[in-house]
């Protein structure tokens, strides 16, 4: 036997320095806005839940690092951003398998955008014991980025 099996989870904590390792910080992940840590969940809890498989994902993930690179090889002052690699890389993934259209996946990116506007319609200098006629959290850690800031350059 090889040992217990790991969830995707356990073995991507365990993945430091690898190709499609994600960023970390004294071993820790990091997530620099919200829709990062969102879109990491996603796309472990579809490989955890055997919707997606795990090392599919991964393989995109690596190549569509490696074109970024390549693209972006003359540009040294080109932003990277780990994440936007990670969520063009769940996209295609969806896609591709047919969960979603590019239709569907651009409209609920229009609907996260129209939420975070919502959000920032209204002072949050007051005290949060208050009632809205709408439901919202209090997660004061908005991406201010819209469109996530990921291309959808395909």
């Amino acid at each position: 036997m090889n040992g217990p099996v790991r969830s995707v989870a356990e073995r991507l904590a365990a993945e430091e320095g690898g190709p499609g390792a994600p960023p970390r910080s004294n071993g820790e992940l990091v997530f620099e806005a919200p829709w990062e840590s969102r879109s990491f969940g996603i796309a472990v809890a579809l490989t955890e839940a055997r919707t997606c498989d795990w090392e599919r994902f991964r393989g995109r993930l690596i190549a569509e690092i490696g074109a970024w690179e390549r693209a972006h090889a003359a540009e040294p002052d080109a932003r990277w951003s780990y994440y936007e690699r990670w969520l063009a890389s769940l996209e295609r993934l969806l896609v591709d398998d047919r969960l979603l259209s590019q239709e569907e996946i651009e409209t609920r990116i229009a609907l996260l955008a129209e939420h975070d506007d919502h959000e920032h319609d209204h002072d949050h200098g007051h005290d949060h014991d208050h009632h809205h006629d709408h439901d919202h959290d209090h997660d004061h850690h908005h991406d201010h980025g819209r469109g996530h800031g990921h291309d959808h350059e395909r």
